[in-house]
C-alpha cells in the first residue's frame, strides 16, 4: 500500500461525480466555488481517502486510471478516446520490447498506453508545442523513467520513416495513405500497420493504398460504448453513449511482397484479402 506523496496526481471526485486532476505540491492548494482542498490534506493519505475543502465539501481522492488523465490532461489536439486505446494495443499486439514508430502524437493519450504496455516508442509529430506536451503528459503519468523508452522528433511522416525493422507503425494522421509505403519498408515481415480515422472515406483511400503496398490481413472496426444505469430495480441503458469517435484499420506487411506497382506480384489469395472490401 502507498500513500498520496508530492509530485504525484490524484483524482478528486466530488458529491455529484464531476472530476478534477490535481499535481500535488507540499503548501498548495486545489481551488473550487466549495472552498480550497489543502494538497497537505491528500499527501500522506491512503487512496480512497475523503478529504474536505475549508468550507467543507467532501472529496474521495484517488489515484487516476490511464483513461481518466487520458480524458482530464492538458490538451491541444483531439486525443483518442480511451475507449479506442484498449482495442489499438490489441489490435496492433503490443507487447513488452516493442520497437514501435506513432506518427501524429496529439497530446500523448496513445503514447502513454503504448509505453504502459511496455513498448519503446519513437513517435513523428509535425508540431514541436504539441511533441513538448505529449512529452510532459507522459512524464506526468508514467514518471521521468519512462522517457528513457520515449523519443520524439519534429519531422513529417510522409516524407519517410528514418528506423527500420519496426515491429509496429501506428498512424493518427489525416492522410495516412501518403505514409504507408513508407511504412512498409521500415517494417519488418509480420509487422502491422494501424491507423485511426475519422471517416469511412479516409478508410476507402487507406484501405487502397494497402492493398498495392505489401500488406496483407486487413481490418477495419468501430467501437462503440453504452453504459447502463443501475440503480436498485431501475436498470436501463443511459440515455447517452460514446458512439463514433474513428475507425481502426490494420494489416500485416506480407515477407518477400513488393511495394507499390510491384505488389500485383503477391500470390492471388494474399492480394484478394489485401484489397477487400470494408465490412
Amino acid at each position: 500500500m502507498r500513500n498520496f506523496e508530492p509530485g504525484e496526481r490524484a483524482l478528486l471526485l466530488d458529491r455529484k461525480g464531476r472530476r478534477y486532476l490535481v499535481s500535488l505540491e507540499k503548501g498548495g492548494e486545489f481551488h473550487t466555488h466549495n472552498g480550497p482542498v489543502a494538497h497537505d490534506d491528500v499527501i500522506g493519505r491512503e487512496e480512497g481517502s475523503i478529504v474536505r475543502s475549508s468550507r467543507g465539501a467532501a472529496y474521495i481522492a484517488v489515484r487516476p486510471t490511464l483513461a481518466e488523465v487520458v480524458l482530464e490532461m492538458p490538451r491541444g489536439a483531439q486525443v483518442i478516446y480511451p475507449k479506442d486505446l484498449g482495442p489499438i494495443l490489441v489490435m496492433a499486439d503490443i507487447f513488452p520490447g516493442a520497437r514501435v514508430l506513432e506518427a501524429g502524437l496529439g497530446s500523448g493519450a496513445l503514447s502513454m498506453a503504448l509505453l504502459r504496455a511496455g513498448a519503446e516508442v519513437t513517435g513523428y509529430e509535425l508540431r514541436e508545442d504539441f511533441a513538448v506536451r505529449a512529452r510532459r503528459n507522459v512524464a506526468g503519468f508514467l514518471g521521468e523513467a519512462a522517457l528513457s523508452r520515449y523519443h520524439t522528433e519534429v519531422r513529417d511522416v510522409y516524407e519517410g520513416i528514418g528506423e527500420s525493422d519496426l515491429d509496429r507503425v501506428l498512424l493518427d494522421l489525416p492522410e495516412p495513405w501518403k505514409a504507408v509505403e513508407h511504412a512498409a519498408r521500415a517494417l519488418r515481415p509480420g509487422g502491422i500497420i494501424l491507423s485511426y480515422l475519422p471517416s469511412i472515406a479516409q478508410v476507402m483511400a487507406l484501405r487502397e493504398s494497402l492493398s498495392s503496398s505489401g500488406f496483407g490481413m486487413p481490418e477495419t472496426i468501430e467501437v462503440l460504448q453504452r453504459s447502463w444505469h443501475v440503480e436498485g430495480q431501475s436498470v436501463r441503458p443511459d440515455h447517452r453513449m460514446v458512439a463514433h469517435t474513428g475507425f481502426l484499420t490494420a494489416a500485416r506487411r506480407l515477407a518477400g511482397a513488393k511495394v507499390g506497382k510491384e505488389a500485383s506480384e503477391l500470390p492471388s489469395t494474399q492480394a484478394g484479402q489485401a484489397g477487400a472490401a470494408v465490412r
